[in-house]
């Protein structure tokens, strides 16, 4: 259990139904900040070797997810889009309004969709962190209907506990998958670049990375301090005739922004047919 006093708006118990990279790094982030103790968080996989790491720190694992929310409490579903159906078959008839809240983080599933296939009456919300859970540093969205206002609010208990959340509306939950989970992968691929940069310009890798890395957090945190707009402190680095600005200028000649900008558009459009379709993100 993290050294941190267990946060008293958590929930009870909370079983994550799909321990794959996100429900583990949601599982571990959890604990990491104290909001819950291994022990509260219950995680299912179809495959229990894939948990066997949960399992050595404590979290109840198991493959069956009907004994993972016997005890009531906030379901998690973590699942892929394409499973997603078969799990709420599974599961339906042990839903209990009275008992359970639940938290869909399954790309491309509308409130809407959960809605149709859980004809209980059940709360519900739609979640949408990255991978950055496990460090306390993810940027979440929720979005729920008006009947679901109180699950809603625990969502944004459970989440603030690993990072930033911000409460929009159901339909911008797919430029949210674009722009927060899979720009995971899009700023670390920015950092890959930078770190490949030092080591053209002469630093060993281990250090190129290191110095592309933090400065790359550097850069977010001025970004994050009083919502500067990142053009603010960028021309506080620029000078005329200057080595940034001539850097600045070569990137952008090479597509840089519209790169970055035509990424998340072919992202968004994917993450919006991901449960129709039926493929993973």
């Amino acid at each position: 259990m993290s050294a941190k006093k267990v946060s008293e708006s958590s929930p009870a118990s909370l079983a994550i139904l799909g321990g794959g990279n996100l429900g583990q790094a949601l599982a571990r982030g959890l604990v990491r900040s104290g909001t819950l103790p291994p022990e509260r968080i219950h995680v299912t996989c179809r495959r229990p070797d894939g948990l066997e790491g949960l399992a050595s720190e404590g979290f109840p694992v198991g493959t069956d997810n009907p004994a993972a929310i016997a005890g009531g409490g906030t379901i998690l579903i973590a699942v892929q889009p394409q499973q997603i159906a078969e799990l709420l078959d599974e599961i339906r008839g042990d839903l209990d309004p009275d008992r359970h809240k639940v938290i869909s983080v399954v790309s491309g599933v509308t409130v809407a969709q959960l809605r149709e296939m859980i004809p209980t009456p059940v709360q519900v919300v739609r979640a949408m962190p990255n991978t950055a859970v496990s460090i306390g540093e993810s940027m979440t969205c929720l979005s729920a209907d008006p009947e679901s206002t109180d699950a809603l609010d625990d969502a944004e208990a459970l989440f603030k506990g690993v990072g930033l959340t911000l409460r929009i509306e159901d339909e911008m939950m797919v430029g949210a998958t674009a722009l927060c989970a899979c720009g995971i992968a899009f700023f670390l691929r920015s950092v890959r670049a930078a770190s490949q940069g030092g080591i053209e310009i002469g630093f060993h890798p281990e250090d190129a990375l290191l110095l592309a890395a933090q400065t790359a957090r550097g850069a977010a945190s001025l970004a994050l301090r009083d919502n500067q707009h990142p053009e603010s402190e960028i021309d506080r680095v620029t000078t005329p005739r200057g080595c940034t600005i001539a850097g600045l200028n070569e990137m952008e000649h090479q597509g840089f922004s519209s790169a970055m900008i035509k990424g998340f558009v072919l992202s968004a459009r994917k993450a919006g047919v991901l449960f129709d379709d039926g493929t993973a993100a």
